[in-house]
């Protein structure tokens, strides 16, 4: 055996096996962040770097193969580990903390009597976990299961939302990967919607958090914070005395009652009315809160003055999409776009969501490549991703749905936790 390639599979071996004493040790749940010294990444980053074209980038990391890896804040466990684990379930977070995330994500939607839980929509029970097979709650979603009617061509459908059940209720059901089968005929076929490129094989248990058991997890876990408010589908105030602003404000006092230092935590939110509020209502939350931007670029939203006046308001850290921040040069090589370079200008930071995302890279790498789609053709470009949004765009993190190989870019480029926290210049 070549000798390179011996060492690379040894150390594929030893991360396979330490991240599976990690996830299956029966307290891996009381681990706090004095444990928390080294990662164990497994074969994803080893197989993206191997699959690169010869470069400069790939020789760089190549020669970080063998190194011990540690946590950064640079890489940011998207809803946790969902490339392979069920969204925003214990499991999941557990997950992406062992493979080296700074930062966790818990996005925030509340339940029938007004408590947080930790989910991306919330209209998403349906395609996120087993309510439809629950009779007793499939009955109380805005639109119990009705199967698929072949005859017609009518595909099965279903809304379970997290307001239609209280958090107790909630918490009964097991998560599962997103998705979802059209032609589903039972309760049972619905669930069964996994695109091909994920796996089931850890969906058997995922375990479902409320908003505040999640920051008691990442607590032990020895991780920081960013939640996300979510924008709800009912009517606001909700039931005529719950407003927007007091879901703000409640998402934010979980912190504060969980003694949770506000440096730790970087809420965030696609409305900007949201993020003013934590801005201007809760200033030291909001010095940290994060502008999400998936708008289509425009003149008028990527100019310096817009982003001059959005940091007029007190915003320090904006959020686009990755594909906002990156365009093509006259070579074809990715460089950073005119919305990258005027953020900067303009005194703002910048995260990027969502690398890993988009499955196999072979046809272009999809709705987050868009704009650099011609230059994406194979899984490795990954890491040349990455790479521009860090030395091109200047990004102070990157959300991933597989934390590995954001972590492992981090070590190899020495982006240390303390160099990437998003507070570093304010």
């Amino acid at each position: 055996m070549n000798l390179t390639k011996g060492i690379k599979a040894s150390v594929v071996l030893a991360t396979l096996l330490a991240f599976h004493a990690f996830a299956g040790s029966d307290d891996s749940h009381n681990r706090d962040d004095h444990a928390r010294t080294s990662v164990e990444l497994g074969p994803r980053p080893f197989y993206l770097v191997d699959n690169m074209e010869d470069s400069p980038l790939k020789l760089q990391l190549q020669s970080c193969e063998t190194r011990v890896f540690k946590p950064s804040d640079f890489s940011i466990g998207h809803r946790g580990a969902p490339l392979q684990f069920p969204e925003h379930t214990r499991e999941s977070y557990m997950a992406a903390a062992a493979m080296g995330a700074g930062i966790l994500e818990c996005d925030v939607a509340f339940t029938r009597d007004r408590q947080l839980v930790c989910r991306h929509a919330q209209n998403d029970l349906h395609s996120t976990t087993n309510i439809v097979t629950v009779p007793e709650l499939n009955a109380k979603c805005t639109q119990p299961f009705v199967p698929a009617d072949p005859s017609s061509g009518k595909p099965a459908q279903a809304e379970c939302r997290t307001s239609d059940i209280t958090l107790a209720e909630f918490k009964t059901l097991r998560g599962k990967m997103d998705g979802y089968n059209p032609d589903a005929t039972t309760p049972e076929e619905y669930l069964d919607g996994t695109a091909g490129w994920r796996t089931d094989l850890y969906a058997t248990s995922g375990t479902l958090l409320s908003h505040r058991e999640s920051i008691e997890l990442f607590k032990k876990l020895g991780v920081k914070f960013t939640p996300e408010l979510k924008r709800p589908v009912v009517a606001m105030p909700y039931e005529g005395d719950y407003s927007q602003q007091d879901y703000a404000r409640q998402m934010i006092n979980d912190y504060v009652h969980a003694g949770v230092a506000p440096e730790d935590v970087w809420p965030q939110s696609f409305y900007p009315d949201d993020v003013l509020f934590w801005i201007n209502e809760m200033p030291a939350f909001g010095r940290q809160a994060v502008f999400l931007d998936q708008d289509a670029i425009t003149p008028d939203n990527s100019s310096l003055a817009y982003m001059k006046s959005l940091k007029a308001q007190g915003l320090n850290i904006i959020g686009p999409a990755l594909w906002k921040m990156l365009t093509l040069d006259a070579r074809g090589d990715v460089v950073a776009s005119d919305y990258a370079k005027n953020a900067r200008a303009a005194g703002l930071d910048m995260v990027a969501w969502t690398v890993e995302r988009s499955g196999p890279l072979a046809n272009g790498g999809g709705w987050y490549h868009q704009t650099i789609s011609e230059a994406i053709d194979r899984d490795g470009d990954t890491f040349e991703v990455i790479d521009a949004l860090a030395r091109k765009v200047g990004v102070i993190g990157i959300f991933s749905d597989w934390p590995a190989t954001t972590t492992y870019y981090a070590n190899c480029m020495t982006l240390i936790p303390s160099h990437t926290s998003y507070d570093r210049r304010h």
